[in-house]
C-alpha cells in the first residue's frame, strides 16, 4: 500500500465549515440525518461538487461514525455505499483546488472513515502536500501545543507510517496524547498503544494510565468486538495480564463472537501465554483453557457457515498463529463445501486469501480457474494478480492451464496499453538505464499484497512488477507486459514512486523487479532484456551474509567426508545472477569429485563470485564430461503447508540452476529429519546415493 512519508500542514486548526460559498449544498448536508442522505446528495450533485463540499461530506460522514457504538463494524457500511467511490473520485479531482486546511482535513477523514479504501486518494493527497510543503519535523515541534486530541493522534499515526525515530518529537506528541487520554474511545486507545509500541516509546506513567482506561472500558462493555479490541490493547502493554473476573467476562461473550473477534482474543491470549512462560506465571493454565474454548467456538462458527459471502466478511482479514494452527484445515473444508458460490465477484479475493495460507487444495484452485475461464468478461483486469497469486505461490497448474493463463494474459493485455500511456510523461528523475542500475537501498514485506492502482485508472508500476514476477514463477513470460516493464519511462515512474512506499514494501518491489529481471534473462534471452542488477545484488549480499543452520552444518561436514575433504565442496555459493546455493561440488566424467584447491571459502564469510558475473552457461569452465552439482537443503518454507509439494519460488530457482548447467540435488527437511535417517551412517549413505547413485559403501 502506498504510504505517507510525511504530512505536515501549514496549520492544524480545529475544523470548522466556511459556508461563505457553496452554501445551499453544504447546508443541506449539515441537515442530513444518516449516510444514505449524504450519498444521495453526492449522487445528484456530483457534476458541480467543489472541494469545500467534498470536505463537508467527509466531515458529516465522520460525525455519523463517531455516534455509532461499534466503530469497526460501521466503517464497513461507508465503503459499501455505491457512491463512496464517487466521493473518492471527486476528492481526487479536487485536490489541486483545496487549501492547506482542506487538504489535511480530507486526508484525516478518509483515513478514519475508510482505512482500507483510501490508497489512491492518500497517494494523491501526499503528493500534493509535498508540492506545497517543504517543512521538517521542526514545524510540528513549533506547533505541537496547538494540536487537538484527534490531530495529535493523526500526527502519531503519520509518524508510524514514516517509521520515525525522532525521540524528541515522539516524546512531545506522546505528552499531548497523555493529556487527552480520557477523551479517546477504545479503538483509539488501541491505535495509541500499537503506535507507541511500534515507535519504541517508553513511559511507565502513560502505560499505567492506558491500562487503567482500558480496564475501565472493559468492565462496562458488552459488545464482543469492543471487548476484543480492549483485550488486544491490554495484551500489548508491558507486564499486563487479566484476572479471573476479566477472563470470565470474555468467556461470557464468546457465543456472540464472529471469527474476527475470536481471532483477536486468541492473539491476545497467545501473547500472554508466551509472556507467562518466560516468567512462570500461574495464570497460564486458565489462559490455555480459554484458548481451548476459542478453538471450539471458531470451529463451530465455520461448520455452521452456509453462505460464502457472509463467511468471507469474517475470513478476509484473519491472520496469525491461532488461525493457522487451529482453524485453517476447517476453513479449507468450509470453502470446499461452499465452493459453488465462488463467482466473478469474489474469485479474486478468495484466490488471494488461499495464496496467503500456503495451503494447496487442488479442487479449490480448479474451481477458481474454471470460474475465470467461464466468466472472464465480468472480471476486472486489476483482479488478475489476485487470481494468479495462489497458482504462482503454490506452483500449481490447473487441468485447463493453457486456456486459463492465456485468457488471464489476454485480459490483462486489454488494459495494459491504457496503463502504459500514463507513463509517457517526462519524469524529473531517471536513475535506470539499460546498463547497470543502482536501485535505492531499503531494508521485508509483511503484508498481504497491496492494491496499487493509479488514480487515473491504470495499473501502478509496483503492481505490474508483481504481476510479471507471478507469471514468471509459473513459467509464463508475456512479451507485451515484459517490454512495458523493462522500459526507461516505466522504470523512471517506478523510481519516483518507491520513495512514497514504506521500507518493507519498497524493498519487496525492488527484489521482485530483480527476480523478474533474472528470470527473463535466463528463460527468455530472445527478448534481449539486459541484466542491470549486479550492483544492487552485491550491496544486498554485502549486508546479508547469512549463516548456516544446524542441519546445513551437519550436511557440510558429512559432504566433506563423502567427497574426500573440504576442498571438494563449497558452501554458500553465489551463482551468476545471484542465486545462493547451499553446497556445490564438481564430479568428473567418472563421477570422481574434483578439488577446488585453495579457493574454498571460510564458513560464515561472504561467498566469493568464483565465476565471472556475465557467464551464463558453466560447461565451458569444466573439464570435458565433468558435471557441476548444486545441493540444496529445503526447509519447511520451500513446501506447501499441508503436503510436501514444492512452492513456486523454489521450483523457479531449480529451473534457473538447471539453465546455468547444474545438476540439482534437493534435500527436503522431512527426509533429512526422518526416522530412516536417524543415524550418521544412514545420512552418509543417503548423500552417497543422491550424489553418486550408490548404496552403502
Amino acid at each position: 500500500m502506498l504510504r505517507l512519508r510525511a504530512i505536515y500542514p501549514c496549520s492544524w486548526r480545529v475544523f470548522q465549515f466556511r459556508t461563505c460559498s457553496c452554501k445551499p449544498l453544504i447546508s443541506q448536508m449539515i441537515k442530513c440525518t444518516d449516510e444514505e442522505q449524504v450519498f444521495d446528495l453526492i449522487k445528484k450533485n456530483k457534476a458541480t461538487f467543489s472541494e469545500k463540499q467534498v470536505e463537508c461530506a467527509f466531515n458529516i460522514l465522520w460525525q455519523f461514525q463517531q455516534q455509532r457504538t461499534s466503530f469497526l463494524k460501521n466503517v464497513d457500511c461507508i465503503r459499501d455505499y455505491p457512491h463512496f467511490l464517487t466521493l473518492h473520485n471527486l476528492a481526487t479531482s479536487q485536490i489541486e483546488f483545496m487549501d492547506d486546511d482542506t487538504l489535511v482535513n480530507v486526508l484525516y477523514f478518509i483515513q478514519q472513515c475508510a482505512p482500507e479504501a483510501h490508497d489512491l486518494l492518500v497517494e494523491a493527497l501526499v503528493i500534493e502536500s509535498w508540492r506545497r510543503l517543504e517543512r521538517l519535523k521542526s514545524t510540528i515541534l513549533l506547533m505541537s501545543e496547538e494540536l487537538t486530541s484527534q490531530q495529535a493522534l493523526a500526527v502519531m499515526s503519520a509518524m508510524e507510517e514514516m517509521e520515525s525515530r525522532n525521540s524528541h518529537l515522539i516524546k512531545k506528541i506522546a505528552s499531548i496524547l497523555h493529556k487527552h487520554l480520557d477523551d479517546y474511545k477504545p479503538f483509539e486507545l488501541l491505535k495509541i498503544t500499537q503506535t507507541l509500541t511500534f515507535l519504541h516509546f517508553q513511559s511507565k506513567e502513560l502505560f499505567v494510565k492506558l491500562r487503567e482506561l482500558l480496564l475501565r472500558y472493559l468492565k462496562i462493555s458488552v459488545i464482543p468486538s469492543e471487548i476484543a479490541i480492549l483485550v488486544y490493547a491490554l495484551s500489548i502493554l508491558p507486564s499486563s495480564n487479566l484476572c479471573e473476573v476479566e477472563i470470565s467476562q470474555i468467556e461470557a461473550v464468546l457465543p456472540q463472537c464472529d471469527l474476527n473477534d475470536l481471532n483477536g482474543f486468541a492473539t491476545s491470549v497467545l501473547r500472554w501465554i508466551h509472556y507467562d512462560r518466560k516468567y512462570l506465571d500461574s495464570t497460564t493454565g486458565k489462559q490455555l483453557k480459554l484458548l481451548q474454548k476459542l478453538d471450539h467456538y471458531g470451529l463451530q462458527r465455520l461448520r455452521n457457515s452456509n453462505s460464502l459471502n457472509l463467511l468471507w466478511k469474517e475470513l478476509k482479514s484473519l491472520k496469525g498463529d491461532w488461525f493457522t494452527e487451529s482453524l485453517l484445515e476447517e476453513t479449507v473444508a468450509t470453502l470446499l463445501r461452499l465452493m459453488d458460490e465462488i463467482n466473478s465477484k469474489n474469485v479474486a479475493e478468495i484466490a488471494s486469501f488461499i495464496s496467503r495460507t500456503n495451503y494447496l487444495n487442488t479442487l479449490l484452485l480448479d474451481r477458481i480457474a474454471s470460474v475465470v475461464v467461464q466468466q472472464i468478461e465480468k472480471i476486472h483486469p486489476f483482479e488478475i494478480l489476485g487470481i494468479i497469486l495462489p497458482f504462482s505461490a503454490l506452483n500449481y497448474d490447473p487441468p485447463q492451464n493453457d486456456e486459463f493463463f492465456r485468457i488471464c494474459i489476454q485480459h490483462l493485455n486489454s488494459h495494459l496499453t491504457h496503463s502504459m500511456n500514463l507513463y509517457k510523461e517526462n519524469h524529473p528523475r531517471n536513475q535506470y538505464s539499460c546498463e547497470e542500475t543502482v536501485l535505492p537501498q531499503c531494508p521485508p514485506l509483511l503484508s498481504p499484497f497491496p492494491t496499487l492502482l493509479s488514480p487515473k485508472g491504470g495499473l501502478e508500476p509496483p503492481m505490474l512488477v508483481f504481476l510479471g514476477f507471478s507469471l514468471a514463477a509459473l513459467g509464463y513470460f508475456p512479451e507485451d507486459l515484459l517490454k512495458a516493464i523493462f522500459n526507461i519511462k516505466f522504470l523512471s515512474k517506478m523510481d519516483s514512486q518507491l520513495e512514497l512506499l514504506c521500507s518493507s514494501l519498497n524493498r519487496r518491489v525492488q527484489f521482485r523487479l530483480m527476480e523478474l529481471n533474472r528470470a527473463v534473462c535466463l528463460e527468455c534471452p530472445e527478448y534481449q532484456i539486459p541484466w542491470f542488477h549486479d550492483r544492487f545484488c552485491q550491496q544486498q549480499y554485502n549486508k546479508d551474509i547469512g549463516s548456516m543452520n544446524g542441519a546445513q552444518k551437519q550436511i557440510y561436514k558429512m559432504l566433506a567426508e563423502v567427497l574426500g575433504g573440504t576442498n571438494c565442496v563449497k558452501a554458500s555459493v553465489l551463482t551468476p545472477y545471484y542465486h545462493r546455493i547451499d553446497f556445490e561440488c564438481v564430479l568428473d566424467k567418472k563421477k570422481k569429485p574434483l578439488p577446488y584447491g585453495s579457493h574454498n571459502i571460510t564458513l560464515g564469510k561472504l561467498p566469493e563470485m568464483h565465476w565471472e558475473s556475465n557467464t551464463q552457461i558453466t560447461g565451458s569452465r569444466l573439464p570435458p564430461g565433468a558435471e557441476r552439482i548444486a545441493l540444496q537443503f529445503l526447509d519447511s518454507r520451500a513446501f506447501c503447508r499441508n503436503i510436501p509439494h514444492l512452492k513456486g519460488k523454489s521450483a523457479m530457482k531449480k529451473r534457473h540452476l538447471e539453465i546455468l548447467g547444474y545438476h540439482i540435488i534437493q534435500i527436503p527437511h522431512f527426509e533429512w529429519n526422518s526416522m530412516a535417517l536417524s543415524t550418521k551412517e544412514a545420512r552418509m549413505d543417503y548423500l552417497r546415493e543422491r550424489i553418486f547413485g550408490e548404496g552403502k559403501s
